[in-house]
């Protein structure tokens, strides 16, 4: 599947950005609620839930608040109702937005995220407009200085990993869902530092749309960007890629 998946590649590099605009606590926590209550709160029986601790450890994310997260996923403390929904749309020249979106209140959510794709040239789509280009994926980014391609290749498809590829200085790792929290416990074992990691949407199917690095391009990932950072946005996938020709 060579190709695919340039936005996951292009945002992962922004994750210390994002960490410093304070939001990304606000997101882990959801997270982690979430996953507590979808598959209970051992992190040892729950890899979404260990997933999103890991993440969190790593935002440095306070043990406790983790804790009361947890709990209130399980139902051991009171906290609030989110509902998970997807989102998808489109952005300047046609390309396909798709978003994850964890909310309290989803009249609020929809009227906000409209709001971002109207200002910036996009716009709300009916459902399964864009969904059918993408498939969920376990994305692991590595730097590349750490280890051979090939190397990395023998360890992650052993694992059950189903594909990587070198873009630039960065790894890109992808795996089946369930295959996502051995692939980054081997990892682990092995001593290899992950950058990234997150299960979300790839472009598998329809054709991806080429930007010239321009103003237009821009305009695109700065959209991006913007839905990226609001609250209720878990993810956002798109077929969008940079045309460095």
């Amino acid at each position: 599947m060579s190709g695919h998946s340039k936005w996951s590649t292009i945002k992962h590099k922004k994750g210390a950005a994002d960490a410093k605009r304070g939001k990304i606590f606000t997101k882990l926590i959801k997270e982690i609620t979430m996953s507590s209550r979808i598959g209970g709160g051992d992190i040892n029986a729950n890899p979404r839930l260990r997933t999103a601790v890991d993440k969190a450890k790593a935002a440095n994310l306070p043990k406790d608040t983790m804790d009361r997260a947890i709990k209130k996923g399980t139902g051991e403390l009171s906290g609030v109702n989110y509902e998970e929904m997807v989102y998808e749309g489109y952005g300047p020249e046609g390309v396909a937005i798709i978003m994850e979106i964890t909310t309290d209140n989803k009249n609020r959510t929809a009227a906000e995220i409209r709001k971002i794709l109207s200002r910036r040239n996009g716009s709300l789509g009916s459902t399964n407009c864009v969904a059918w280009m993408f498939e969920k994926k376990g994305i692991i980014n590595i730097d590349t200085g750490q280890i051979a391609e090939d190397d990395l290749m023998e360890i992650v498809l052993e694992a059950g990993a189903e594909d990587l590829q070198k873009y630039g200085d960065t790894y890109e790792v992808l795996t089946p869902p369930d295959a996502f929290s051995e692939v980054l416990a081997v990892l682990r074992e092995k001593n290899i530092e992950v950058e990234n990691s997150e299960v979300s949407r790839v472009q598998t199917s329809g054709e991806s749309i080429k930007v010239k690095n321009n103003d237009k391009s821009e305009q695109i990932m700065s959209l991006l960007e913007e839905l990226e950072e609001q609250d209720d946005v878990s993810s956002v996938s798109s077929n969008f890629e940079m045309d460095e020709d």
